[in-house]
């Protein structure tokens, strides 16, 4: 069983699921990707992602008009495996096709891309072997991209990427919820203050860089919440 948590992009909100492997994804149409599929290599209890990245595959998976395999999607940040502001963090990434020749793959990343349903489908000379397409949040936070601004008041996955990573290097109290309210926000202030940065409770470009950058792949520490 899995606890899955899904931002609503309809209305700024965070759902909760308790799924089987075999269970489709909320807001999967037609069984095309069960929680298993999603999941990937993560051995996380608590696995999230987006209303809208569940639609862009629908979409795409509708637009292919057959299976697509998906290789890898979710990772914990802690777990490791991918850049320290990986949209795989975020729940909102897909890396696919790795089981087809590269002129069926070329088609699978046009498919993509032509359907607009997501943010980034990255081009061939960057993933000759499989087709990255992902529903990351804009605008991002640091010039060079990657996650959004987060701060007091804000919901959603990338809420939650913040508050894994500053449960598992101890910074505490901001629980897991995907809301960033006063305990997120303390959290923040105390990881700031212990790095040499503003102190001002906000999750900008600065912070993001520092605070993945130092959890990503550290492991299962004894703070992690709900592993």
């Amino acid at each position: 069983m899995a606890n899955v948590y899904v931002y609503n992009n309809r209305n700024d909100a965070m759902e909760y699921y308790t799924l089987a492997e075999n269970d489709a994804m909320p807001y999967n149409i037609g069984r095309t990707l069960t929680v298993g599929e999603f999941r990937g290599s993560s051995r996380a209890g608590t696995l999230w992602t987006t209303r809208r990245a569940m639609e862009a595959f629908n979409v795409t998976r509708n637009a292919w008009g057959r299976p697509i395999s998906v290789g890898f999607a979710f990772k914990r940040i802690w777990e490791g495996g991918h850049d320290p502001m990986s949209e795989h963090y975020a729940g909102v990434a897909f890396d696919a096709g790795q089981n087809l020749d590269s002129v069926t793959r070329d088609q699978l990343r046009n498919t993509a891309a032509s359907t607009g349903a997501w943010s980034y489908v990255e081009p061939a000379y960057l993933t000759p072997t499989w087709v990255h397409m992902d529903a990351r949040q804009t605008p991002a936070a640091c010039p060079n991209g990657g996650y959004p601004l987060v701060s007091n008041g804000s919901a959603g996955v990338y809420v939650l990427v913040v508050q894994d990573a500053l449960n598992a290097l101890g910074y505490t109290g901001s629980g897991l919820d995907g809301y960033f309210g006063n305990g997120t926000r303390n959290a923040v202030i105390n990881f700031q203050r212990a790095q040499g940065l503003t102190a001002d409770g906000i999750a900008g470009c600065n912070t993001l860089n520092r605070l993945t950058s130092l959890a990503a792949g550290i492991g299962q520490t004894p703070t992690v919440v709900k592993p």
